[in-house]
């Protein structure tokens, strides 16, 4: 990133990135929950800008396995460093919130747990059974970490049934060194392509990823990796706007014009995804419910044209 890239950060942001700050009744009532239950959300750890419209809306994308997470990247609010024990109550929790905001689409995300031997599988599929078992008519949503060096992941977590599993790519593969530090795109894009392969009892999820656009890629960096995304089967991609949180992480290279996103999406959907959301505040679960519901629709369109290509089974 060059000095001009860090100099444009520290000046007002374009207006289409201007947010109202609505702290309702809505939105104290999600804090509340959310204090008195002592759970996490993405919301706040990540520094949302979409926060006040989605707690005035009573939504929330719950962040299971505390809120320290063992990787450092160089976008990522979330504080890194050694994290605590696993509480074995915060399946029961999540479902209990769920249930309180009567929700119908639930967004569970993670942090990187390398502490764990099972990278957090276990703890992540024991949330998503509480919360389906609580919830029978509430669509689970799942977004998760690579897990690194971990066998088979996906067994214990598809199993319970999401609807939609996510692990975002963030960004392009020349990037990664520097915005991802201890990932690797292919690991990335292998987790993705074994959520778009399994096979269980439970029928196989939706795929989805998301990346952020404004970190010093080119346009064609991000074509070729919505085509390495759609070639993998991934049905679902979302692209925002990446906005630094601190002036510790990394400053933004450019902000993209709604035009351009509306462009990139235009080129992203002619490859054949399912559902493409592109926007300077998109975020992987912001509108999450919509995401899935479109792209159930787009399946169930292709599956009644026979010049279309064939659906992905459908949970």
């Amino acid at each position: 990133m060059s000095d001009g890239a860090a100099a444009r950060q520290t000046g007002p942001k374009p207006p289409w990135l201007k947010v109202r700050l609505d702290t309702g009744p809505g939105y104290r009532m999600v804090r509340g929950m959310v204090e008195g239950l002592q759970l996490h959300t993405v919301c706040q750890e990540a520094r949302c800008p979409n926060i006040y419209e989605c707690w005035g809306d009573r939504t929330a994308t719950f962040m299971v396995l505390g809120d320290v997470c063992t990787r450092r990247c160089g976008f990522c609010a979330v504080a890194t460093g050694r994290p605590r024990l696993v509480d074995p109550a915060e399946p029961e929790h999540v479902a209990e919130a769920v249930a309180h905001l009567s929700l119908r689409h639930a967004v569970i995300t993670m942090v990187d747990r390398d502490d764990l031997p099972d990278g957090g599988a276990a703890h992540l599929a024991a949330v998503i059974r509480a919360v389906r078992y609580r919830n029978p008519d509430c669509e689970v949503e799942i977004l998760t970490s690579d897990f690194r060096d971990v066998a088979s992941p996906l067994d214990a977590i598809l199993q319970e049934g999401p609807v939609t599993f996510s692990h975002n790519i963030e960004t392009v593969p020349r990037l990664y060194p520097v915005v991802r530090s201890g990932s690797k795109f292919e690991r990335s894009l292998d987790l993705l392509r074994g959520a778009v392969a399994w096979r269980g009892e439970a029928a196989r999820p939706l795929v989805k990823t998301g990346l952020m656009a404004g970190l010093g890629e080119s346009r064609d960096e991000l074509l070729d990796t919505f085509a390495r995304l759609a070639e993998s089967g991934v049905e679902i991609l979302t692209i925002g706007q990446y906005l630094r949180p601190t002036l510790q992480h990394l400053p933004v290279a450019r902000y993209y014009h709604p035009d351009e996103f509306a462009a990139l999406r235009a080129q992203a959907m002619s490859l054949g995804f399912r559902h493409v959301e592109a926007g300077p505040l998109v975020r992987s679960s912001y509108h999450a419910r919509r995401h899935t519901e479109s792209a159930v629709s787009s399946s169930t369109e292709r599956s009644a044209d026979p010049g279309l290509d064939s659906p992905a089974p459908r949970p």
